[in-house]
């Protein structure tokens, strides 16, 4: 279609019009039918829009509205979704359950691991590490098939007992007779004594350490 008159008033107005929306960034549903309803009041008597042309803008101006509504109700039902899983993360305070991470809090002089293999391992090495990176234990762990444990008494390498409060990472490396990894994944386990929702998606205070609500593998007490 061309425009071929507009008057100085309908220009002024479509650049406003224009400008508002590149500092806004977005369209409205009825910024859409101003577009439309301005385009039958400026075009061409003697080249008039198409039959075709105006229903497939009609219904350009349809799918533009479905899926606005399309996209409020995504952002609706995203907010359901995040207060149920923080109802449901509620359920847990005071139970004991095992989850996978690899961070725990030294508790009575102790902290409880554990880690998955694939298949047995002939070669289990165990490093822990404290909140610095820095490696204060390396011992060796069981290799069989499957769900493994690994209680670390507090002390490092020299024998010194560490203080409670501190939090300590587990790093497991386990190889099969012929060198490959067999290592699935590590877990520790512990009371849940709170949540954070400060997030998107809340998570479980499981010895002191943030844990994801989605990393619990199961409630042990």
């Amino acid at each position: 279609m061309t425009v071929s008159a507009v008057s100085s008033a309908t220009t002024a107005t479509t650049t406003t019009s224009s400008s508002s929306a590149s500092s806004s960034s977005s369209l409205t549903s009825s910024d859409f039918l101003s577009l439309l309803v301005s385009e039958l009041q400026n075009q061409d008597p003697l080249n008039a829009t198409s039959t075709t042309d105006f229903i497939n803008q009609l219904t350009s101006y349809a799918n533009f509205t479905q899926q606005q509504s399309i996209n409020s109700n995504m952002s609706s039902l995203a907010s359901s979704f995040s207060s149920l899983v923080t109802l449901n993360s509620v359920n847990y305070i005071g139970h004991t359950v095992e989850a996978k991470t690899d961070t725990s809090t030294l508790s009575n002089g102790s902290a409880s691991f554990g880690y998955s293999l694939s298949s047995a391992a002939s070669d289990v090495s165990i490093s822990i590490s404290d909140s610095s990176g820095n490696v204060v234990y390396t011992g060796t762990g069981t290799g069989n098939s499957g769900s493994n444990s690994f209680t670390w008494d507090g002390k490092d390498s020299g024998g010194n007992q560490l203080s409670d409060g501190g939090q300590y990472t587990i790093s497991v490396t386990a190889t099969d007779s012929a060198g490959n990894s067999v290592l699935n994944y590590t877990t520790v386990t512990g009371t849940v004594t709170g949540i954070d929702t400060s997030t998107s998606t809340p998570s479980l205070t499981v010895n002191g350490v943030a844990v994801s609500a989605a990393n619990i593998l199961g409630v042990t007490s």
